[in-house]
């Protein structure tokens, strides 16, 4: 601060505050520039937070594709209608969630909970994931070719893991950095694949894909949506209690 005042001074040519032994005082050159500044001052205040319209400032939102498109981007259509402006970013988590600490974004969908008390994370629902292949598929999804979301099968993985009890073999098929793209390379024939059952229900409905195993407990993964733990604006606010309401019906 100190440094950014003795800059504006040698930028008019005059002193603005008298050091004191208990602080500062402004001399009349200081009244006379806050005095001049003063309502730009307040515009700028009233455009960035300002309350008396909610949607002012454009609400910047971040989360995974597949989930964002498929679930959250409907769950604000009234929000939208009643004049919110969206701003959406898609991405990792750990990405966003540094971009929410840092400012980037107002509140991040986010695949993991994140650690921390400057951030604040609210169950937003639960993924259940399953193992798919395509229509009429009736090898062993052991060793059948594997389609992934990337090359260390995040996902398979963790349902190889907890519902086979085994590692699945390494270096797949297809890797297709985006879940619905993995979606349509099963549909395609490439292999078989873990997906959301959320991104595939209405492809199960039909029989375009099948579903491989029925566990008693299938992996789940929660997601949260996260916010800072300052107080909010109006317009991340109202969209967070949006998605907290629609969720339910996930």
């Amino acid at each position: 601060m100190t440094a950014q005042v003795r800059a504006l001074e040698e930028e008019l040519g005059q002193q603005l505050f008298v050091r004191r032994a208990r602080g500062v005082t402004p001399t009349s050159a200081a009244d006379e520039l806050a005095t001049r500044i003063a309502p730009h001052v307040d515009a700028l205040t009233s455009l960035t937070f300002g309350e008396a319209d909610p949607f002012a400032a454009p609400v910047h939102l971040a989360g995974p594709a597949e989930l964002t498109t498929l679930r959250v981007l409907p769950a604000l259509s009234g929000l939208v209608a009643a004049g919110l402006r969206l701003r959406v970013t898609f991405g990792l988590a750990e990405d966003l969630l540094t971009g929410l600490s840092q400012r980037r974004f107002d509140l991040v969908v986010s695949t993991i909970r994140p650690r921390g008390r400057s951030l604040v994370a609210n169950p937003l629902t639960d993924e259940e994931f399953v193992l798919v292949g395509p229509r009429g598929f009736t090898g062993d999804p052991r060793s059948a070719p594997l389609v992934a979301y990337a090359e260390d099968l995040p996902i398979i993985r963790r349902y190889w893991r907890s519902v086979l009890g085994v590692r699945p073999p390494s270096g797949p098929a297809v890797v297709v950095p985006d879940l619905r793209g993995v979606l349509a390379s099963v549909l395609a024939g490439f292999g078989v694949s873990v997906l959301p059952r959320y991104l595939c229900a209405a492809e199960l409905a039909s029989g375009a894909l099948v579903a491989l195993l029925e566990p008693e407990e299938p992996p789940i993964n929660t997601l949260f949506v996260v916010t800072r733990a300052e107080p909010s604006r109006a317009g991340p606010a109202a969209v967070r209690e949006a998605l907290l309401a629609d969720a339910a019906r996930w």
